[in-house]
């Protein structure tokens, strides 16, 4: 037989109240109105925006992108959106929206090789941010990242908004931190999307005008132009993020740490490589392992780009194998399952229409992940509010980033790495060492500690 738990208290559990009551917004009675700027106005950048919109009381005055188009539809979209009615600022560039001095919290929502720049730049001009997973490219990046927050007192809350998922905040309170689960000794996460075919198999053409292919390359390489970069599919090439590891497996891998409350490794490997899906233009790996190896403890990391999908409930997710059962969570829902019983606790992505009927005609929107988003913008306003460490602080914002940097590098090389976190570098491996920073294209300068 199965119980179906449903959350309570407007889709929440008791973990998600016992975090902090603050609601703002139609939600609460504060006056207090927040001026907001978005950097990067592609898809997830609408998608968190209007998040924050449904739950707090803002402004949006201002929006930042290099892609015209993509600029002027968000500008449009947002004054439907907004109370106010008002079209945003446009912007080309985010040194520029920074430098109005009008802004209290930047969204940045950029390509991956563009986080760590706009996100010091912010915080360094007084601004408080929610800034998109991974958080950086490489390992100096975030460790830089990390350090402006500190130095400028900023609060800094990251996209992996596992940690704030209803059911999987129900999931850790009723299953693991409860003790039904027992000791874990072995944690799969895993992203199994995929089909058949090469990746991307394109040819170079033209860039598309009103499209600053320039400005958006940055301090990265700049390529010959493809037109599946400039939507939401330049992952597939790792000079502008750490493919399919950066992309999905750091919010499991995130989620695995939280539910858990654990640190760095002490030992990261990964195996893999382009094994079915040759011939393209993608350079990431279609298959790739990976094992964070903590004391008495293995959180083993596998995607396959390529094959059909194990188990159709939990597409991407993980499975926590317990003294005394295993717990199956993914974006979708959550199983739980004692040892040599047929009795399953589950539990249910949270679905809110009714309250936010918005949802269901928002283009492009993931309505399976929407509650989570607006309750990690809960939490953000909320630290914004006391000045406390948001769930997904910037610091595990790193961890869970540096990791998944990790785990490119051991596969690049062939090897185990051993992490010093005391020391932020790989333990007697000066090759592996030399690969924690990218080189940036001129005249874009690195950030340093």
């Amino acid at each position: 037989m199965q119980r179906r738990n449903f959350l309570k208290y407007a889709g929440l559990g008791s973990a998600a109240i016992a975090a902090g009551p603050a609601v703002f917004g139609d939600e609460s009675s504060s006056e207090k109105q927040y001026r907001v700027g978005l950097i990067g106005a592609g898809w997830y950048g609408k998608m968190d925006l209007f998040r924050l919109i449904q739950v707090a009381n803002v402004e949006v005055v201002s929006v930042c992108d290099v892609d015209q188009e993509a600029l002027d539809e968000a500008a449009r979209m947002i004054a439907a959106r907004q109370k106010s009615g008002k079209e945003p600022e446009k912007f080309h560039d985010y040194r520029e929206m920074i430098a109005k001095n009008n802004l209290d919290i930047v969204l940045i929502d950029t390509p991956d090789h563009w986080h760590a720049l706009p996100m010091i730049a912010a915080v360094e001009a007084g601004i408080d941010v929610y800034v998109q997973k991974p958080i950086g490219v490489d390992v100096l990046e975030c460790q830089a990242m990390l350090a402006a927050a500190r130095k400028n007192k900023a609060v800094v809350q990251v996209g992996m908004q596992r940690r704030s998922t209803p059911h999987l905040m129900e999931a850790k309170e009723k299953i693991i931190d409860s003790g039904m689960l027992g000791k874990v000794g072995q944690v799969e996460i895993f992203s199994y999307y995929g089909g058949p075919g090469p990746a991307f198999n394109q040819e170079p053409a033209e860039v598309p005008e009103g499209f600053d292919y320039d400005f958006w390359c940055g301090p990265a390489p700049k390529l010959p132009y493809y037109p599946f970069l400039r939507r939401r599919s330049w992952r597939q090439r790792m000079e502008y993020g750490n493919g399919t590891l950066g992309d999905m497996g750091v919010h499991m891998f995130d989620m695995a740490r939280w539910m858990l409350d654990l640190g760095y490794p002490k030992r990261i490997s990964s195996s893999g490589g382009q094994y079915i899906k040759k011939g393209g233009v993608s350079n990431c790996t279609d298959t790739q392992t990976v094992i964070f190896e903590y004391d008495d403890l293995e959180v083993i990391w596998n995607h396959r780009t390529w094959a059909d999908l194990p188990e159709r409930r939990h597409p991407w997710g993980g499975f926590f194998y317990g003294e005394h059962g295993v717990l199956k969570a993914s974006v979708f829902g959550y199983d739980f399952r004692k040892y040599y019983q047929n009795e399953t606790i589950s539990g249910e992505v949270l679905y809110e229409n009714e309250k936010y009927p918005e949802d269901k005609n928002e283009p492009n929107i993931e309505l399976h992940v929407a509650s989570a988003v607006r309750e990690h913008m809960r939490d953000f306003l909320a630290r914004i509010e006391d000045r406390g460490r948001p769930r997904s602080d910037i610091e595990e914002g790193a961890i869970s980033t540096i990791c998944c940097v990790l785990g490119n590098i051991s596969q690049q090389l062939g090897r185990s790495l051993e992490w010093d976190a005391e020391a932020g570098k790989v333990k007697n491996d000066d090759e592996a060492n030399a690969l924690l920073v990218r080189e940036y294209r001129a005249p874009w300068v690195h950030p340093q500690i």
